[in-house]
């Protein structure tokens, strides 16, 4: 499986475009028992799924899903070069995101100053409309061409949402921190917008017509924090964050709130939606997630209670909690000015794996914790954007 003579002589005429081939290959091949997403079939040769031809079938297709560890050859592929720039690229994502969010400033601020410099992100989080090439995909391969490799599809039928998260290439050899340290998870989701209202819909089409092909600029678009599409007005955000149905049962108009998510990627676009501190990398006592919550509240800041504020999986080992999403004003492109959600910061403690509960701190590696994400977490986490969570940090 490692690079063949031909290989490297292509590489040796064209190296940029041989270590893409080479990570394309990579992404392939390394997979002992790669998983299948139901309803979409693998094309040969391409680290992409198709969708199965079926005119249900709404949503973009999903990157090839692996399973397996599959980082050997890539710690043979990546140079230094490639993945300095690959840093400075997600620095850039982090520059935009702090200078809109001041709670994941002043709280990043405040664990230096209590922990020391030791701070790791487990994970950065992106939404993305599922339509017409601009969901998961327009993020991901960016992301796919510096080896991260995709794990698994999430599924959150009630806020019609899907998501796919991806492992980074390799976090050996890494002492720095923050974007600098080891590499985070990639966290992408992105809106079925297929299963909206037909209102919703061609607000949403509306927009995505005035990007032209913003779509393959995504990962650019998150660096400098602009729109790829026209800036909205203020009804057509209104609309999709608060829609108003009538029942005839009741003769009441009731508030069914069509889709804060897509009210949010409308003037938010491809920002990054969150950065998560990995609470048991640090060295003081605020490594246990539950201290680390403390902390924060006793500092002055609220966290998303949607489900209670620790978010535990089954199993016990994936323990989550983030705050409540910052507000800003925004001028729309009809002259309204209004406050509007923007993002927020997560906190996860990943617990050794039970076959690894005996190893000595010093032992335990991030692969001994565990792995992945939980889609019950995930769901109210999304919940930190919400008006209800939003009112209440006011209230």
């Amino acid at each position: 499986m490692f690079a063949t003579t031909a290989t490297l002589a292509a590489a040796a005429r064209s190296p940029a475009s041989a270590l893409l081939r080479a990570r394309r290959r990579a992404a392939a091949a390394a997979a002992a028992a790669p998983l299948r997403v139901p309803g979409l079939r693998a094309r040969v040769g391409c680290r992409h799924i198709a969708m199965a031809a079926a005119a249900r079938a709404p949503a973009d297709p999903l990157p090839k899903i692996h399973g397996g560890n599959g980082l050997t050859l890539f710690k043979f592929i990546v140079f230094q070069g490639s993945d300095l720039f690959f840093r400075s690229v997600i620095s850039n994502m982090e520059k935009v995101y702090l200078s809109r969010n001041p709670t994941a400033k002043t709280i990043l601020d405040l664990v230096r100053s209590y922990d020391g410099d030791h701070i790791c992100y487990d994970h950065l989080a992106f939404r993305t409309f599922g339509v017409n090439g601009y969901g998961i995909n327009s993020l991901a391969e960016f992301f796919t061409d510096f080896g991260y490799i995709p794990r698994e599809e999430l599924r959150f039928p009630a806020k019609k949402l899907r998501a796919l998260w991806f492992s980074p290439p390799t976090n050996d050899g890494y002492s720095g921190t923050g974007t600098y340290g080891p590499l985070p998870r990639i966290f992408i989701s992105e809106l079925l917008v297929d299963e909206l209202t037909a209102q919703s819909q061609e607000i949403i089409h509306k927009y995505i017509k005035t990007s032209g092909k913003g779509n393959k600029h995504a990962a650019l678009a998150s660096t400098s924090g602009e729109l790829t599409w026209e800036k909205p007005i203020y009804s057509d955000f209104h609309i999709l964050s608060s829609l108003l149905t009538f029942t005839l049962s009741s003769l009441l108009f009731l508030d069914t709130r069509e889709s804060e998510y897509a009210a949010w990627t409308l003037v938010n676009g491809y920002a990054l939606n969150h950065a998560t501190i990995s609470t048991h990398h640090l060295r003081s006592d605020i490594r246990s997630i539950d201290k680390f919550n403390k902390f924060v509240e006793d500092n002055g800041f609220k966290l998303n209670t949607e489900g209670g504020i620790l978010k535990v999986s089954p199993d016990g080992l994936l323990q989550q909690s983030s705050t409540v999403a910052d507000s800003s004003l925004f001028t729309f492109a009809d002259g309204i000015t209004e406050s509007i959600p923007r993002s927020y910061i997560e906190f996860a403690e990943r617990l050794l794996l039970p076959q690894f509960k005996d190893l000595q701190d010093e032992e335990v590696k991030e692969h001994h914790r565990r792995d992945g994400f939980e889609v019950g977490n995930a769901d109210k986490i999304f919940e930190s954007t919400s008006k209800d969570q939003l009112t209440r940090k006011s209230a």
